[in-house]
């Protein structure tokens, strides 16, 4: 399942920039770190407890066009393994309400990041086997956060209606139908 953000002409235009700005760094292989599905780091099987640490190598955290993460310095760089996204919404803030409602999630690395055109929100099938949807906001630099289950269930307490019926949420101007992504291929309206 592809656990890229939906693609936008904005996020075309962030992954370019990326792109030319990662530095030529030398290639270091694996550096034995994984994110798990729960957000938690860790370094060859023990987790990281320090959250200064996970929030460091996150700020060099990069998404290759392929789908492998690397962390990315100006001297090495080094893949990582991603369980599925490298981010868990654990918060959402609401301001103001209707059209003009502001979203603000934030991240198991404290990270901010309020959803609207340039952050998408979006919902997937859950994978084959489990009921349900997934959902995600794009953070930063093609990287994704899974909104955790608190935060999924604060989001669809919101949910409206818009002008033809589809139910969804707004958040900075923009309109996210709270329907997953297959479901939307297959007959409802896509935004």
């Amino acid at each position: 399942m592809n656990r890229a953000m939906p693609e936008t002409a904005a996020s075309r235009a962030d992954q370019g920039a990326v792109a030319a700005a990662l530095p030529a760094a030398d290639a270091c292989g694996h550096f034995g770190l994984r994110i798990a599905r729960d957000g938690t780091w860790f370094y060859h099987g023990s987790p990281i407890g320090r959250k200064a640490i996970t929030k460091l190598f996150a700020t060099v955290l990069r998404r290759e066009d392929d789908g492998s993460y690397w962390l990315v310095t100006p001297a090495e760089r080094g893949r990582i393994d991603v369980d599925e996204v490298p981010f868990v919404a654990i918060d959402m803030t609401v301001e103001s309400a209707g059209r003009g409602q502001r979203l603000i999630f934030t991240t198991n690395l404290d990270e901010t990041v309020v959803a609207g055109p340039a952050h998408r929100l979006w919902l997937e099938p859950a994978p084959a086997g489990e009921e349900g949807v997934r959902p995600y906001v794009h953070v930063r630099d093609g990287l994704v956060a899974r909104l955790s289950r608190p935060v999924f269930y604060r989001l669809a307490e919101l949910a409206e209606a818009d002008d033809d019926g589809t139910p969804g949420v707004w958040s900075d101007g923009a309109f996210f139908a709270l329907a997953a992504v297959g479901q939307m291929e297959s007959g409802e309206r896509r935004r």
